[in-house]
């Protein structure tokens, strides 16, 4: 399914975002946070970025499997999309977790003054890919001189920080901006699409002619499915933000050693998800959410050498109208600290 990354946010997006999300909580699909709904439980709303997607395997399976309920928590799952704001519905205390498709939005929002920190990765690499044909192939940023390439409006600068990255004038690429459907790949309209590489079904049209170019590997290595809480969240109630990320890191390792099963649990949850599809996706999911610095240092894990590198390259890009966030007041390492010995160390 697919995931729209979210880079435009600002305080006044931020205040709209706010109306929508009050909208939505009149309908119902936001709830308010209530710590003492029974005795002894602890309610977490998870606000995301995106639609329900494979994205919250491991969530889906902890729920199913009572690794919430045994650690005295209750389990509620709100969906994203494109007319809610994820971040604002955490910031407003109408969700107390939230996980979001990728950092930079973190950035963003920190850098425009919203209260938020993040806590922990869902994903080591972000799965965002530039695809091209075998007849016509990118297999590195060098390839994109002379390329029309189609992306998302918001992913726009994605490509900005590529080609800074590695040399490259902006005026040495076309660009266009269009939806997810790679026809117009297939069709010749376009030399490059963009997207991430677990939407198997938008993919499948390309099939063995397909060749990929991961953001990551092309220099922007983003985490994809952060974590965040509010100052305030953690501030108040920080033994229970540890509890739920030592139960998400315990679901997403059932996940990693039983992937069928996992699938099986969220189309059951998600009958909208095509089992198919899942089952040939979960393989990458596994691969995105461990590897070798899980191995080490267990699932979730980030860097602040990482997150730095972030930092300094939208700054560079001029992305901050307010001036970078400190990465101290954008991420919060000790959630992962105290839960080191809990978080499974796979890779």
């Amino acid at each position: 399914m697919s995931k729209s990354i979210e880079y435009g946010i600002n305080r006044r997006r931020f205040l709209k975002g706010m109306g929508a999300v009050g909208g939505a909580a009149i309908t119902g699909s936001l709830i308010t946070i209530d710590p003492a709904r029974a005795a002894g439980t602890f309610d977490v709303t998870m606000q995301l970025g995106w639609l329900a997607s494979n994205g919250i395997l491991g969530e889906v399976a902890a729920d199913k499997l009572g690794f919430y309920k045994d650690a005295g928590l209750s389990l509620n799952i709100v969906a994203g999309g494109p007319n809610i704001d994820g971040v604002a519905s955490v910031a407003s205390g109408r969700a107390n977790l939230g996980s979001i498709s990728s950092s930079p939005s973190l950035m963003l929002a920190r850098a425009a003054g919203i209260p938020i920190k993040c806590i922990a990765a869902g994903y080591q690499q972000h799965p965002f890919t530039y695809f091209s044909l075998t007849d016509n192939p990118v297999r590195s940023p060098k390839d994109l001189i002379g390329k029309k390439v189609a992306t998302q409006g918001t992913a726009r600068i994605l490509l900005r920080a590529l080609l800074a990255k590695n040399g490259i004038s902006e005026d040495q690429v076309e660009v266009s901006v269009m939806g997810g459907d790679m026809g117009a790949l297939m069709t010749g309209q376009v030399d490059v699409m963009t997207g991430w590489n677990t939407n198997i079904n938008a993919l499948s049209i390309l099939g063995d002619k397909r060749v990929d170019m991961s953001l990551w590997d092309a220099g922007i290595q983003l985490y994809a499915n952060p974590f965040y809480v509010t100052d305030e969240t953690l501030a108040e109630h920080r033994s229970k933000v540890e509890d739920i990320i030592r139960v998400s890191a315990k679901g997403w390792g059932w996940v990693h050693d039983n992937p069928e099963k996992a699938v099986e649990y969220l189309v059951e949850r998600y009958p909208n998800l095509d089992l198919k599809s899942e089952m040939k996706a979960v393989g990458l999911i596994t691969a995105f959410s461990f590897n070798a610095n899980t191995a080490k240092n267990g699932w979730g894990t980030m860097t602040r050498e990482n997150w730095q590198a972030q930092i300094s390259a939208y700054d560079n890009l001029g992305q901050f109208e307010g001036g970078a966030p400190k990465l101290d007041d954008l991420v919060d390492f000790t959630v992962l600290q105290n839960t080191a010995a809990d978080r499974p160390k796979y890779g």
